[in-house]
């Protein structure tokens, strides 16, 4: 099943970077079956089809450097050094596990950040765990006005749904998980529609402010 999600990835990838993109994902997958989850897989399969259609150098570097930085550049969007979550990893383990240098791999990351314009719990690359506690994705601009759609009537909820901005419709996972328990899974973002753009926050972290990597890179 994971393989032809992969495989459906590769067919938007252009023909000169195929051969990368396999390299990339093979390794990707390995290490997130070893060491995270399938979320993190999922997600880092489709920045690695992301990252092999655009013209960064993929041919400069090895496919495992690659590897290591998109898996660190999700990382980092996820608070995957944070010992509180689960699963959690040091930028150290993250090289080790990839067989490269922290340097490498964290210049790899950059590179990527900086090109899709990451941030932390940015709502395109935030994992389908932590959205609904990611204010980044239920807060619009409402006539001027800041709004938690959260906090919104269902109708408003289910149209802001219809309309690609949001990824479910928080009153049914409310309403589920009061009575099955937290583990029901929430509706899925409905493949038909293409994802409205947000307007991302003005507070974006520059370079030179500590990232949530401080500390490990050394």
């Amino acid at each position: 099943m994971r393989k032809s999600k992969s495989k459906a990835a590769q067919m938007h990838v252009p023909k000169r970077n195929r051969q990368p993109f396999e390299q990339i994902v093979e390794l990707i997958d390995a290490f997130c079956d070893a060491h995270l989850n399938e979320n993190y897989k999922e997600l880092c399969e489709h920045m690695a089809s992301a990252v092999c259609r655009t013209h960064l150098p993929l041919d400069r570097s090895s496919p495992a450097a690659w590897a290591g930085g998109i898996v660190h550049a999700i990382g980092w969007v996820n608070f995957l050094h944070d010992p509180k979550q689960s699963p959690h990893m040091t930028s150290a383990q993250l090289a080790e596990g990839f067989g490269v240098s922290k340097g490498t791999m964290a210049a790899k990351s950059k590179i990527i950040r900086d090109k899709f314009d990451l941030m932390p719990l940015d709502p395109d690359w935030c994992l389908p765990e932590l959205l609904i506690d990611n204010p980044l994705v239920w807060m619009f601009d409402v006539d001027g006005l800041i709004m938690d759609i959260r906090m919104a009537p269902r109708e408003v909820q289910e149209e802001a749904y219809e309309m690609g901005l949001i990824p479910f419709i928080p009153a049914d996972k409310q309403e589920l998980e009061s009575e099955s328990g937290p583990e029901i899974k929430i509706i899925e973002f409905p493949s038909s529609k293409s994802k409205a753009s947000k307007p991302k926050s003005p507070q974006k972290p520059e370079d030179n402010v500590p990232n949530l990597f401080d500390g490990l890179e050394g």
